[in-house]
């Protein structure tokens, strides 16, 4: 597969064309709306960061829910995170749906501007969320295509994504930021790591395990 069709296969998938369309409309009325100041910047950041936060606690506490008897919450899981462990390469699997991340994010950017009350910081809030969330939707993309990382950096962020999918389900959520890992105690050095019998079935997981 040609690099050429790899980064269209990614700019060109619909989930993603959105959100960069949403984030340059973002930034765009931001500017002309409000100029860009400290605050601005360090409601960016926020964005990011809480990105990073919210990107963890829902792969590891969401999508890793044991299965639920209840059929129509089993089918959102499965949609969600179930059947990309299975089918860890199948494109269609790989990116989160539109009618996932922009109900979240509109809840997310709802949520700050109550908290604040403050148009220009929510916007750029927003800004840094979507920002982070096209990160995250490249650094999974790249995990998971025959791509080669040209960092060091990527380099290990691909790898430790690839033993959450082949070696552990139970460790390194952090697909953008394994650092958060580090945090919670889910980095872990791979050779002290058993390999799970359900690191391709999360449906199939028993209670307790």
């Amino acid at each position: 597969m040609t690099r050429a069709r790899l980064y269209k296969d990614f700019f060109l998938h619909t989930d993603i064309t959105v959100m960069f369309v949403l984030l340059l409309a973002l930034v765009g009325a931001h500017l002309a709306l409000f100029g860009v100041g400290i605050r601005s910047l360090i409601c960016f950041a926020a964005g990011l960061v809480g990105f990073m936060f919210s990107e963890y606690m829902t792969h590891r506490f969401f999508f890793h829910l044991k299965a639920p008897r209840n059929p129509t919450f089993l089918k959102l899981l499965k949609r969600l995170h179930y059947d990309h462990h299975t089918h860890p390469s199948d494109l269609k699997l790989l990116f989160l749906p539109l009618w996932y991340s922009l109900p979240n994010f509109i809840v997310f950017v709802g949520v700050f501007y109550l908290i604040t009350g403050l148009p220009d910081a929510s916007a750029a809030f927003a800004a840094g969320l979507i920002t982070m969330l096209l990160m995250y939707e490249w650094k999974h993309y790249v995990a998971h295509r025959p791509m080669l990382p040209r960092t060091r950096l990527g380099k290990w962020v691909k790898k430790t994504h690839l033993l959450h999918h082949f070696k552990n389900e139970n460790y390194w959520y952090g697909v953008s930021t394994p650092f958060v890992d580090a945090i919670f105690g889910t980095l872990k050095d791979e050779k002290q790591v058993p390999t799970s019998a359900f690191v391709k079935d999360l449906e199939g997981r028993p209670e307790g395990q």
